[in-house]
């Protein structure tokens, strides 16, 4: 395995999944023009915890500038898995962001630092219950 993943499926390397299904109820997973919620998980290697902290943190600012980012934000579980939760305009969007310097430049800063692939989630939404407690929100 090498170390240099996208936390938006861009690298062969990263384990992906797009979790939007066309059967689901009031879901249309089959447009680019629905948001788009993606997950992106990072185990750190022993030790390289704020090695990976300290990349995200150099791409964060330039990841909130582009187009159709409506949130990219990191959170810590207890056992140091680090998940990068994100919001994106569209399908497009997300697409135009893996294609983009920042992620390139992360991937580069990220090998070495890895004990595994990021494992990366896209998600659509399918609205129920209350309609601002029912979706991810930006």
């Amino acid at each position: 395995m090498t170390d240099s993943t996208a936390p938006d499926g861009s690298n062969p390397d990263v384990t992906g999944t797009d979790a939007t299904s066309t059967d689901a109820p009031g879901s249309d997973a089959s447009s680019t023009d629905a948001p788009l919620v993606v997950t992106a998980i990072f185990r750190p290697a022993e030790g390289k915890r704020e090695q990976v902290l300290a990349a995200m943190q150099r791409v964060i600012p330039r990841v909130h500038e582009e187009e159709g980012c409506n949130l990219y934000a990191i959170q810590e579980a207890e056992d140091g898995t680090i998940a990068m939760i994100e919001h994106w305009d569209s399908a497009a969007t997300l697409d135009a962001h893996g294609a983009a310097a920042p992620v390139a430049d992360f991937n580069v800063e990220l090998e070495g630092l890895l004990a595994s692939p990021v494992e990366v989630t896209r998600y659509t939404p399918i609205p129920m219950g209350d309609a601002r407690k029912g979706v991810v929100l930006p």
